[in-house]
């Protein structure tokens, strides 16, 4: 089993570069959309966002969702309709989603954790296949043709999110509370355990941890945070469509995560713009994009085992910067 452990501690100067890296990476984010389209950068921080959330549960749990597209398009058609029909805020209409996300994560949770491996996974793409029919019956959701013009209002009453700009911040903010609040889920003392459970599940049931209460928390997190993301994109976008809570966004988010490196909080960020970046450029091609995207997903798997990101931090190069790479 294998695990991308956070950088040392211990090399101080290996600390002051990846705090520099990361400075770099914060002032990049801030003037990008100076440079490109603000709408596809959202897109980006929006499927970042979602597919961080997926590896919290893949990554730190060893638990593969094959369903969490339900969450990611669930609260989407929450946010949607609370801001569309009922009026309410943008900041009330994202709580309303994320709320909503947390619990379908509960109830779908409660149902899959009795299961281990790919009995677990079968069971998230049954009940994930439910809720998508649900929402092609359901009026609340207008069928085929979703939930359509959701204004994005005024944040707090005061900042007007129809502006580009002050849309492109607000998702920003939300993208940087989202990654650290999984960072500090993952390096907090339930982490530590979440850890140990996906390494030796039975040591940690001998050791007297309730395995299923564990697991059933980090899956109702990951599920709320996918939410998180749902919500905003529906903001973004303006609009809540069957694509949201389709499998393929499921096997999208896979992907992400693959590509970049499970288990290391960079790699879904990294998977996420590489995919989206693919998609975007390449949608006016005539070329399939799904063909390419399956080719990079198919050289990055050959080339790079343990992910992009997660080859580098197992490189000279990585190490040298205080990242480490533990088998």
């Amino acid at each position: 089993m294998t695990d991308i452990t956070s950088p040392k501690s211990s090399t101080r100067p290996a600390l002051t570069v990846q705090k520099l890296l990361l400075l770099a990476g914060l002032v990049v984010l801030i003037w990008v959309p100076f440079f490109i389209y603000p709408i596809f950068v959202m897109k980006v921080l929006c499927f970042a966002l979602f597919a961080c959330a997926f590896n919290l549960l893949l990554g730190y749990t060893g638990l593969l969702s094959f369903g969490h597209a339900t969450f990611f398009g669930g609260a989407a058609y929450f946010t949607a309709h609370a801001v569309k029909e009922w009026g309410l805020p943008p900041e009330l209409g994202i709580l309303i989603g994320v709320g909503g996300a947390a619990l379908l994560g509960l109830i779908m949770g409660f149902v899959a954790i009795r299961r281990q491996g790919i009995y677990f996974s079968m069971i998230t793409l049954a009940l994930s296949y439910m809720f998508y029919f649900f929402c092609l019956q359901a009026e609340f959701t207008k069928g085929e043709d979703g939930i359509q013009s959701v204004p994005r209002g005024y944040l707090f009453g005061v900042l007007d999110l129809n502006n580009a700009f002050n849309m492109y911040y607000f998702v920003l903010a939300v993208f940087i509370i989202g990654v650290l609040i999984i960072w500090r889920f993952i390096n907090s003392p339930f982490g530590m355990i979440l850890k140990s459970i996906r390494e030796n599940e039975q040591r940690a049931i001998s050791l007297g941890y309730s395995v299923a209460r564990y697991k059933l928390g980090a899956f109702v997190m990951s599920a709320a945070l996918a939410g998180l993301a749902g919500a905003v994109k529906a903001l973004v976008f303006q609009f809540a469509t069957l694509t949201d809570v389709a499998w393929q966004m499921s096997g999208e988010v896979i992907l992400m995560t693959l590509l970049g490196g499970i288990g290391t909080l960079i790699g879904p960020l990294f998977g996420a713009g590489l995919v989206a970046t693919l998609e975007n450029y390449l949608a006016t091609s005539d070329f399939p994009v799904t063909i390419i995207t399956g080719i990079v997903f198919m050289v990055c798997v050959l080339l790079f085992r343990r992910g992009i990101i997660g080859e580098f931090y197992a490189s000279r190069l990585g190490r040298k910067l205080g990242f480490e790479y533990r088998r």
